[in-house]
C-alpha cells in the first residue's frame, strides 16, 4: 500500500533530527509520496533542503500564497520565477484567493492567482489551489481561464456538495484532509456522494489535524487516518482508498 499525501508543509521543521523522525513516522505508516506546496519565497530553500534529503519521496511544487500576497507581490514573483527550472516541480501551488484574513487585497489576489496560473499553463502544470472564504471568487477565475490545459487539485475542500460538482465538472479534484474527521464540519456527509476518483489525500500539516490529534501539531503520517475516515465513509477498504487516491495523483502530477 502507497499512501500520497498531496500537500504537506513538513518543510517548516528545520531541526534535522525531529525532520528525520517525521519522515520515519511517514515511512512506518506507508505514507511514502509528499508534495510541497511553496507559500512564498523564504520557503524556496526549505523545501530545497527536503528534496535533497529525501529525493525519492518529497516534489516540489512553486507558488505564492495568497496571504503572502502584499503591495509587492509582483516583485515577490519575479524573485520565484527563475526557481521554475531549477529543479522540478510538479505544480503552481499553492495559490489562489483568501479573504478569511484581510478583504482589503482582493485585487492583489486575483492578480497574482492569474498570473500564475499563465506560468501552470505554459509549463503545462496543475495548480493547486487555496480558497478561504472566497468560494465564488476563486471560481469566477477558474471560468475565466477555462481551458484544455487547467487543471489542478482544490485545496483543502470543505464545501457543500454542489460546489465540488462544480470544482469536478471543471477538471479538479477535491483535496480532502483532516477536516473530513471532524465531527460538525459537514464533509463527512457529502464525500460519500463523490465518487473517489475524484478525490486526492492530503494533510496540510502542520494544520488541520485530523481526530484523534484534533488540538496537536499535523504531521503526514497522520494521513492514515484521513485514509481510515474515507474508507469508512465510502464503506471500502484503506487498501483501495490508497491505491485510487495514489493513482489520482500520479494523474495530477505526472510522477
Amino acid at each position: 500500500m502507497v499512501l500520497t499525501d498531496t500537500h504537506t508543509h513538513l518543510y517548516y521543521e528545520t531541526i534535522d533530527t525531529k525532520r528525520q523522525a517525521l519522515m520515519q513516522r511517514c515511512f512506518d505508516n506507508e505514507v511514502t509520496r509528499l508534495f510541497l506546496p511553496n507559500v512564498d519565497v523564504a520557503s524556496m530553500p526549505l523545501i530545497s533542503g527536503l528534496l535533497e534529503a529525501y529525493p525519492d519521496n518529497c516534489f516540489a511544487m512553486l507558488g505564492l500564497h495568497p496571504c503572502s500576497v502584499k503591495e509587492d507581490w509582483e516583485h515577490q514573483l519575479a524573485l520565484m520565477q527563475p526557481e521554475l527550472h531549477k529543479h522540478p516541480i510538479y505544480a503552481i501551488g499553492e495559490i489562489g484567493i483568501d479573504l478569511y484574513w484581510d478583504k482589503t487585497l482582493l485585487a492583489e489576489q486575483t492578480h497574482a492567482f492569474k498570473l500564475q496560473i499563465k506560468w501552470a499553463k505554459q509549463l503545462k502544470l496543475p495548480i493547486v489551489i487555496h480558497c478561504r472564504d472566497a468560494f465564488d471568487e476563486v471560481y469566477q477565475v477558474l471560468l475565466q481561464e477555462q481551458d484544455e490545459h487547467l487543471r489542478g487539485i482544490f485545496h483543502c475542500f470543505s464545501g457543500t456538495l454542489e460546489q465540488a460538482e462544480k470544482v469536478i465538472a471543471l477538471g479538479f479534484y477535491l483535496g480532502i484532509g483532516g477536516v473530513v474527521t471532524y465531527k460538525n464540519a459537514g464533509l463527512d456527509k457529502i464525500l460519500p456522494e463523490i465518487d473517489l476518483k475524484h478525490i486526492v489525500l492530503e494533510t496540510d500539516s502542520p494544520y488541520l489535524t485530523p481526530v484523534p490529534y484534533r488540538g496537536k501539531p499535523n504531521e503526514s503520517s497522520y494521513l492514515t487516518y484521513i485514509a481510515q475516515k474515507v474508507a469508512e465513509l465510502h464503506q471500502i477498504t484503506v487498501e483501495e482508498v490508497a491505491n485510487t487516491t495514489t493513482e489520482n495523483s500520479k494523474r495530477i502530477f505526472g510522477v
